[in-house]
């Protein structure tokens, strides 16, 4: 199984994207994600997580500006972003628990291959 996430480009100061983050293969669910990014520069930091039963956390950056939310039907989680602000120029990463056969499947922790949003005028 792999994690695919994409939905990243260039954007205007303001402007807004939506990413999203699937598996490659047919599975039985994904649970917990997390959405990370990382900056030019920075260490690799968790921007916002979402639990299997839709419990959501943002960190104060993304707050009242990323919304991160499920289609549990279609197994992808996705992250809107509106809002946008250079200092968000960063590589984002999805991390996801994995069941891949069915509910007694053990859980399995993937991370995605990233995908470049750059906010700049």
């Amino acid at each position: 199984v792999q994690l695919q996430a994409s939905g990243g480009g260039l954007v205007q100061p303001g402007g807004s994207l939506r990413l999203s983050c699937a598996a490659s293969e047919s599975i039985f669910s994904i649970n917990a994600v997390g959405w990370y990014r990382q900056g030019p520069g920075k260490q690799r930091e968790l921007v916002a997580a979402i639990t299997s039963g839709g419990i959501t956390n943002y960190t104060d950056s993304a707050k009242g500006r990323f919304t991160i939310f499920r289609d549990n039907g279609k197994n992808t989680v996705y992250l809107q972003m509106n809002n946008l602000k250079p200092e968000d120029t960063a590589v984002y990463y999805c991390n996801a628990d994995i069941k891949r056969l069915s509910r007694y499947s053990p859980v399995v922790n993937y991370w995605g291959q990233g995908t470049l949003v750059t906010v700049s005028s």
